[in-house]
């Protein structure tokens, strides 16, 4: 008991804040602070959208900005991952709420953060890195276009239709824009938005262009008096935390819905902060350690009427550009959002709802690696099916259903391939003599051994559950010979049903009067192969040997005896 608490501590204590999270600091602290004012206006716009998208209100985006923002450069686990609300988790939150209501957030965010924290401490996080990169672009895309789909009510100025399905929703906005309940002021905004975005990119990317956009629109609709719909007012200053009331069947209903959250914490924060690794030069991160980061900003951020957080990869590669090195530019990017909080809150209240719209839109836009969409569906047809199917499966159901049916279906294509490359190859005494360097093998011997019905099979690649029946069926096929020597060092991979199988395949061979020798497998197989009991088919325990020539030289004992008994 006590070796194992210890164990929790230690573990514990690999994970908190440590003096050399900061070493830097004094070498790069101004340009961390510039880093960490640019991310903050870059933040502002996406996470009024964000926390509006969801439901929740401009608040709600604020506060998870601000706290999660804070909690995680603190205890995470990368020295530039910038967290907050991110497009991700809106398409996960969204139905939360239609189906459960606001409240249901702060219990699932409380419920996901556990679970990341566990997750965190059961060292979960060097395995999601083995995500296939076919589903995190398929799932990208899928994001994409729920979140583009999402803000078409918004943008078309008509209200919300009812319903779950984020495509049908659209569709019915649409329907009622034709028909007439939409206004043109707001589809304004939103193209006035999308220009000034695409063209101060197009000037030059250091420009806060969002924030830029929703000044100008928010200034246009003051000026023209344009009817479109304003974010209203704002607290004036962060809520106080506050625990809620849970019952047990609340606990039971948003299980499925605080996992899909963890999941998508964790793997959107460690994609974001793998991608940082590869643009920053400073040291990698942590996974385990941004898994505990994560996991306690999505427990705080909650109690203070904030949504799920995650790391998020725009405004951290932002955070990176602009010349953050430390934790401190993440940690400024946090306050400059409490001071909009305290000081600017009646000028974000004049902000269009449409405004924000049409940063979100473009910001879906701009999620679309085209360029990384290309390479997987130029690489093979199994990569491309698994994009489009992920990106379809998001879609069409939820985020955790698509990486579900994305990594499985990438993982029956790698079998698959993998299982395709593993082989049986047939060779006589003679060529394997030769290929193996033995001296002294003239014409007329090779003749003598190919005439002596003794074959070699060298088994390559991997024998498991996905190649066991081809295996089987090739090499039961045998004709002609009287002894067969299965040489298994080349055989990287063996599993229980690969053992199975060539346990049928000595029986079958047995049966048939064909004596079957093992040569040389890795100590590893070996232990399989006791296991299943594929030693205690072979004819004789002196069966297995572990040289080539020792085989050969037995091999030509059984038809020497078999020709004399003739």
């Amino acid at each position: 008991m006590s070796q194992a608490l210890g164990s929790v501590v230690g573990r514990l204590r690999s994970m908190l804040p440590r003096r050399a999270d900061y070493a830097e600091v004094p070498h790069t602290w101004r340009a961390d602070l510039v880093a960490g004012l640019t991310v903050g206006v870059v933040a502002l716009p996406l996470a009024l959208g964000f926390g509006i998208a969801t439901g929740l209100g401009a608040e709600a985006g604020l506060v998870t900005a601000i706290v999660a923002g804070l909690v995680a450069a603190v205890f995470g686990g990368s020295n530039v991952q910038v967290s907050g609300p991110t497009g991700a988790m809106t398409v996960v939150l969204v139905p939360v709420v239609a189906r459960f209501g606001a409240s249901a957030v702060v219990i699932v965010g409380l419920m996901a953060g556990v679970l990341v924290v566990i997750a965190a401490f059961a060292g979960v996080g060097r395995y999601l890195a083995y995500i296939p990169w076919p589903v995190v672009e398929g799932f990208t895309i899928g994001i994409a276009v729920i979140i583009f789909l999402q803000q078409v009510p918004t943008a078309l100025g008509v209200p919300k239709p009812a319903g779950e399905n984020t495509a049908a929703i659209a569709v019915r906005a649409v329907g009622d824009a034709i028909g007439g309940a939409g206004g043109w002021p707001a589809l304004a905004m939103v193209l006035l938005v999308a220009v000034v975005m695409v063209g101060t990119a197009r000037l030059h990317r250091a420009i806060p262009g969002s924030l830029l956009a929703v000044v100008v629109a928010t200034v246009v609709a003051a000026i023209a008096n344009l009817d479109v719909k304003l974010i209203g007012a704002l607290p004036a200053g962060l809520p106080a935390p506050s625990i809620p009331s849970v019952s047990a069947g609340q606990l039971s209903a948003l299980f499925s819905a605080a996992l899909a959250v963890a999941l998508l914490a964790g793997l959107e924060s460690l994609l974001s902060a793998k991608v940082a690794d590869g643009m920053s030069d400073a040291p990698p991160h942590d996974p385990d350690r941004e898994l505990f980061g994560q996991g306690l900003a999505n427990l705080v951020t909650p109690l203070f009427g904030g949504m799920p957080a995650t790391g998020a990869i725009a405004r951290t590669a932002v955070n990176v550009r602009s010349g953050g090195r430390t934790r401190l530019s993440a940690i400024t990017h946090a306050f400059v959002l409490i001071a909009v909080v305290y000081l600017g809150g009646s000028l974000v209240a004049e902000i269009p709802l449409a405004a924000l719209a049409g940063v979100l839109m473009v910001t879906a836009c701009r999620m679309v690696d085209l360029h990384g969409v290309r390479m997987v569906l130029r690489s093979t047809r199994g990569d491309a099916a698994v994009l489009l199917l992920t990106a379809a499966a998001t879609i069409a159901f939820d985020l955790i259903v698509a990486v579900e049916i994305g990594v499985a279906v990438a993982a029956l294509l790698a079998l698959r391939a993998v299982a395709r490359n593993a082989s049986a190859t047939a060779e006589p005494v003679a060529a394997t003599a030769a290929r193996l360097g033995a001296d002294g093998v003239t014409p007329d011997e090779e003749q003598e051994l190919l005439s002596e019905h003794i074959l070699t099979y060298r088994l390559d690649g991997a024998l498991f559950f996905g190649a066991a029946q081809r295996f089987l069926s090739e090499l039961t096929a045998v004709h002609g010979v009287q002894v067969v020597i299965l040489r298994l060092p080349d055989l990287q991979v063996l599993d229980a049903t690969g053992a199975q199988a060539l346990g049928e395949i000595v029986t079958q061979l047995e049966a048939r009067g064909i004596t079957v020798l093992l040569k040389g497998p890795r100590p590893e197989h070996l232990k399989v192969l006791a296991a299943v009991g594929v030693l205690d088919r072979l004819a004789h325990e002196r069966h297995l040997f572990d040289d080539l020539d020792a085989a050969i030289a037995h091999a030509r004992l059984h038809v020497a005896r078999r020709e004399h008994a003739a």
